[in-house]
């Protein structure tokens, strides 16, 4: 099976690295590697879906980033602090300088995840799994319509929990 969705799961690990640093230790291929990891750990999940599958992936890759960027903050500790932009079409940055933010936004997706999954889930596959509105609308079994509102719900109720 994971020569049959390598290729989807590079792309994904990609578009969330593509504005990483040169030299970055975070490869995608290790990106990919470690989500298919924890995947297998997940023997008695019985896939419905190419889109079912990768969602867990994009929770996997969202997992894995998080760890890192806690790892990057541990050995920054200090420094201001600035807000993570939602918009479309960003890279997910990680480099040292980045980490307090994405590890902010988990904090703050945790919170809304209480408030309202769904939105927390759109959240997941749109700016961590790097997936399109179409794809998300599949994931989750929602209409595009759908996706789109709650997607412009979360961002700002994210980008107003991040200011704070």
């Amino acid at each position: 099976m994971f020569l049959l969705v390598y290729n989807e799961l590079h792309q994904l690990a990609a578009r969330k690295l593509q504005g990483e640093r040169e030299g970055h230790t975070l490869s995608t291929t290790a990106l990919v590697h470690e989500a298919w990891l924890e995947l297998n750990k997940l023997n008695r999940i019985k896939w419905q879906n190419r889109s079912h599958f990768l969602a867990v992936a994009a929770q996997a890759m969202r997992r894995i980033l998080i760890d890192y960027a806690v790892a990057r903050r541990r050995e920054k500790r200090g420094g201001g602090q600035t807000v993570v932009s939602l918009d479309e079409g960003d890279a997910l940055i990680i480099a040292q300088d980045r980490a307090d933010e994405l590890v902010d936004l988990d904090e703050a997706l945790a919170r809304l995840q209480k408030i309202n999954e769904r939105q927390a889930r759109v959240v997941e596959c749109r700016f961590f799994g790097g997936m399109s509105v179409e794809e998300t609308a599949d994931a989750l079994d929602i209409s595009p319509a759908t996706v789109k509102r709650e997607w412009a719900i979360a961002r700002a109720w994210l980008n107003r929990e991040l200011q704070r």
